[in-house]
């Protein structure tokens, strides 16, 4: 009752600080960070009919992680004066990403190949990781500090003024891509199905990859490098509901942001007062799950 109080604006100042300025921007950053990193890895699995991609795995948030960094190493940079700015670098740096991607795994005969997509999303993901952990070695101990976190999950950006700035990529994207659902679930039949039906296949993949990078990017520019949870939040899913993206898309959002909420939390409670973040959680529930997912598709 009295934390019922405190969110109507009657409770003490003590409280109100503690509930409305610090508790409850971070729960926002963690859901919103956890719909959009659901939904993202579930427009790459059906983009790459791969149900192991996700933004991580991909290499995209490798992608944004040395776009931040770069853009750390030009100066003596506190990241919290650019608040405005690292979604936009973070961005930058996935669709760069995504767009070697695609000129890499583009044939003139064969078009756009998923396979392709995710063998040198992998291979760009160790490179990029490895640049990114090259630049820090130029960096002061502060810069250092960031990115190591960022690196690891860390959800640093827990104010107010950051959930202004993801809120409205989330508000956006995610409602044309639940209205893109029948192109999606046409992306997921074969080829000449989709091309009898009139769907222009280069096309819809480029546009709904660029929106699945532009939800990916924004997430992990405030919430860190996190992995796993576009994979699991849509297999489970699917799991739940069926294919059908009319159907799980919604289930995963919820599922993403449940996942995000409870990681957090638990990270939280581990090794007071700093905490343990976040991605590492996630990591420690999801490496499992991929293993699992991974000898469940050879099997098949």
């Amino acid at each position: 009752s009295q934390i019922l109080k405190t969110l109507m604006g009657q409770g003490e100042g003590a409280e109100q600080l503690i509930l409305i300025d610090f508790r409850a921007p971070r729960v926002v950053i963690t859901l919103l960070a956890g719909v959009a990193l659901s939904v993202s890895g579930a427009i790459l699995q059906s983009v790459t009919k791969n149900p192991l991609a996700e933004p991580g795995i991909l290499g995209i948030n490798a992608g944004s992680g040395f776009a931040i960094a770069l853009f750390i190493s030009i100066g003596q940079i506190n990241a919290d004066q650019f608040i405005y700015i690292l979604p936009l670098i973070s961005l930058l740096g996935g669709l760069a990403t995504a767009l070697f991607i695609f000129v890499f795994s583009y044939s003139g005969q064969k078009g756009l190949s998923p396979a392709s997509m995710v063998l040198v999303g992998v291979g760009l993901s160790a490179a990029l990781s490895g640049g990114a952990l090259t630049l820090m070695s130029t960096f002061d101990r502060d810069q250092s500090e960031f990115i190591a976190t960022w690196l690891a999950g860390n959800i640093w950006g827990d104010s107010w003024p950051f959930v202004w700035v993801f809120l409205p990529w989330v508000v956006l994207l995610i409602p044309f891509l639940i209205y893109r659902s029948d192109v999606l679930n046409i992306l997921n039949t074969d080829e000449l199905s989709s091309i009898s039906l009139g769907v222009n296949l280069n096309r819809e993949r480029f546009i709904l990859v660029i929106v699945s990078v532009a939800l990916s990017s924004a997430a992990v520019s405030v919430a860190g490098a996190i992995g796993f949870i576009g994979l699991m939040g849509p297999h489970i899913a699917k799991s739940l509901i069926g294919p059908r993206h009319q159907m799980f898309l919604p289930i995963a959002i919820l599922i993403g942001a449940i996942l995000m909420v409870i990681s957090d939390t638990i990270g939280q409670m581990i090794l007071q007062p700093s905490g343990v973040p976040t991605g590492i959680v996630v990591a420690v529930i999801g490496a499992p799950y991929f293993l699992y997912l991974m000898y469940r598709t050879r099997s098949v």
